[in-house]
């Protein structure tokens, strides 16, 4: 048995690699803040969802199925939700079977994997309940699958036979054992026997074969009777451990699955108390440049501030360059902070803080924002931007994407303009798509001069009193980024007066 819910054709990896700058997104996109909101105080959600929004799915078809069962969790939430808690309450009874137990034989371990399968089994039992009450109301080709197998798998038929084998197990009538005489009468091939079926009457009456009775104090005499269980029950303790361990597994991973289609419920649900759009992009794939929607906004300042923000309409269809200028405080880093988390969610299955969004898939998200001054004092700003690029060179591929949030602008803006055209160049020659928000004009208006088919040059608006509408629409670099509309805004007062005085 296997859910298949987040994959179609295997289990969740728990052990597989995360990406190299899995801190760097984590920091830059401000990633805690939304899986703190998708797992609301479940430390198990969070680290699953963390895996999966960051372990990215790069085929379009993959993505597709899992925002069907998304869709599926959305209409159904009741159901997804006690599907999941009854995952975690199998897994949490059975964990009770082993206490105090000391599985050192086989007929120890076969005892104590026939409770654990008797508990497993009302669990099996009640799935396959809820199968036949609520897959008629699942249209995602994940949980039609996952709802056929349970009602095939485990029919009544099925689990009516389980329960006779494990009563069995119980050898309420002793065990029947068989074995082989060698050299010297020493056993061999000891196998365990099924019961013959006998009616009361021959139970009662059965006189056939020999027998003898151990004295009550012959510890010898019990121990060897103890070997001789242990070689018959061997085979069959293995056999059922075995089982065990396979529907313990699929709990298992019933519940890692189903945990990040809840943390999603609980993010969904949030969204829309807030009033925030929320839709499900059209992921393309990689070959193609493809970026545009509708209201795309960030959805961890949504969170933070517990209000509607605003949104932004973006028209990159074919551009590996966005270059984004404007006014200070004018909503650039936030238009960039929702463009890399639109990216993570597309590729995790998830939806978006968007009205619509169609992006291409890519091989890998790797930001470079720019940091606090290095407390140690080992290395200046410039030379730990530089490390940091170099870092993201040496795992960066063509049809990734890069996001940088005022990069080099740590030195004068010639130096810095210089180092990060070179950069940019260099990466968009390798077929990397790059995002950039920098109010050097320099750099900017260096590359709007070469007039690039391939690039896009968006600028935060600025109305004509100073006030930011936080909206950013295509338009060439400007010469200044108003940043004495900052200073009136703190100081109450105007720069010229500032230096008058």
């Amino acid at each position: 048995m296997k859910a298949l819910l987040l994959y179609s054709d295997r289990d969740f990896d728990f052990e597989c690699d995360l990406p190299a700058n899995e801190e760097a997104l984590i920091q830059d996109l401000e990633l805690n803040t939304l899986l703190s909101t998708m797992a609301a105080g479940d430390r198990f959600m969070f680290d699953v969802s963390r895996r999966t929004l960051l372990l990215s799915l790069l085929d379009p078809e993959a993505i597709a199925y899992r925002q069907q069962v998304m869709a599926d969790c959305c209409d159904q939430p009741a159901v997804v939700r006690e599907l999941y808690a009854l995952a975690g309450e199998a897994l949490t009874a059975q964990k009770s079977v082993w206490w105090g137990l000391r599985n050192d034989s086989p007929r120890r371990m076969l005892s104590s994997a026939v409770q654990k399968m008797e508990l497993f089994s009302d669990f099996l039992r009640r799935l396959h309940t809820m199968a036949e009450e609520h897959a008629s109301r699942f249209s995602s080709p994940g949980f039609k699958r996952f709802f056929a197998m349970l009602r095939e798998e485990l029919d009544d038929a099925y689990l009516e036979l389980v329960d006779i084998r494990l009563k069995a197990l119980k050898f309420p009538s002793g065990m029947l054992i068989s074995a082989q005489l060698t050299s010297g009468n020493k056993g061999k091939a000891y196998t365990l026997r099924r019961q013959p079926e006998q009616g009361f009457l021959g139970r009662i009456f059965d006189r056939s074969g020999h027998s003898f009775t151990i004295p009550e104090r012959d510890i010898g005499g019990f121990t060897a009777l103890g070997t001789l269980e242990d070689r018959g029950t061997n085979l069959v303790a293995n056999a059922l451990a075995q089982s065990v361990d396979h529907v313990e597994g699929f709990f298992i991973m019933l519940r890692t699955e189903l945990a990040f289609y809840v943390a999603c419920l609980n993010l969904s649900e949030r969204l829309a108390e807030q009033g925030e759009p929320t839709t499900f992009p059209t992921p393309v794939a990689g070959g193609e440049r493809a970026l545009s929607g509708r209201g795309v906004y960030d959805v961890c300042l949504a969170l933070t501030t517990g209000q509607r923000v605003v949104g932004n309409d973006v028209d990159a269809d074919g551009k590996s360059l966005m270059m984004i200028t404007g006014a200070n405080q004018g909503g650039k880093s936030t238009f960039l902070r929702s463009l890399g988390l639109a990216q993570l969610m597309t590729q995790s299955g998830m939806f978006v803080g968007a009205e619509s969004l169609r992006v291409n898939v890519c091989d890998g998200v790797f930001t470079h924002y720019k940091r606090e001054e290095d407390e140690t004092m080992e290395s200046g700003k410039l030379d730990e931007e530089l490390a940091r690029m170099s870092e993201i060179a040496n795992h960066v591929t063509a049809n990734c994407l890069l996001l940088c949030n005022e990069s080099f602008a740590s030195t004068n803006e010639r130096e810095g303009s210089q180092i990060a055209r070179q950069v940019v160049t260099a990466l968009l020659d390798e077929g990397v798509k790059v995002v950039f928000v920098t109010h050097m004009f320099d750099l900017a208006d260096g590359f709007h001069r070469r007039q690039l088919d391939t690039a896009l040059f968006v600028r935060a608006e600025r109305r004509s009193d100073g006030e930011r509408s936080y909206k950013l629409s295509p338009g060439a670099p400007l010469p200044t980024s108003y940043g004495e509309d900052s200073y009136r805004k703190i100081f109450g007062t105007n720069v010229e007066a500032a230096q008058a005085n």
